[in-house]
């Protein structure tokens, strides 16, 4: 049971409804989403942005569902990677057996490119002020600017989201 109350759809003013429902499309964030709603412009902001940048989807579902699978267990948001983890596999990597960071780092089926993100999401969550040169030219050897861009908001964005629910005790 969340800490405030979460607010369904019928809760909102008319004109953030189909926002509402574009959201429910993207994933099962009716708890969030509902949570967020006690504060307009944060749901309306939040939600426009994630469903702009899925409409949009200029980075592979596999490397962004990755990041955030990863951000949330370096904050251990269970919301998070319980939310994440099945569009994971819809992106074809089923993490069987994994629950920790360890376990993930260690996962057997992960590419180059996969351990790349990992490295990266992990950084950019716990040593965001020393990251280096190299490791930005490391991401441009398989990811556009606009993808490292995507990449970093939306790794910096998780982590925001971890905290949010798991102050709040966010549910489905």
């Amino acid at each position: 049971m969340p800490r405030v109350s979460a607010l369904g759809r019928d809760d909102l003013p008319e004109e953030q409804r189909p926002l509402w429902d574009k959201m429910l499309a993207y994933g099962p964030f009716a708890g969030q989403a509902g949570v967020m709603a006690n504060r307009l412009p944060i749901f309306e902001h939040n939600w426009k942005l994630l469903t702009q940048l899925s409409d949009e989807a200029v980075l592979d579902k596999r490397y962004l569902e990755l990041a955030i699978i990863t951000v949330s267990l370096v904050n251990k948001c269970d919301f998070c990677i319980d939310q994440h983890a099945p569009k994971l596999a819809v992106a074809g990597l089923v993490l069987e057996g994994v629950e920790t960071l360890e376990d993930l780092k260690a996962y057997p089926p992960l590419t180059e490119i996969d351990r790349l993100v990992i490295d990266y999401a992990i950084a950019v969550s716990s040593d965001w002020h020393r990251i280096r040169d190299q490791v930005i030219e490391d991401l441009r050897a398989h990811f556009s600017e606009a993808q490292i861009v995507e990449l970093t908001w939306r790794i910096a964005l998780c982590g925001a989201f971890n905290r949010f629910n798991d102050v709040l005790q966010v549910s489905v």
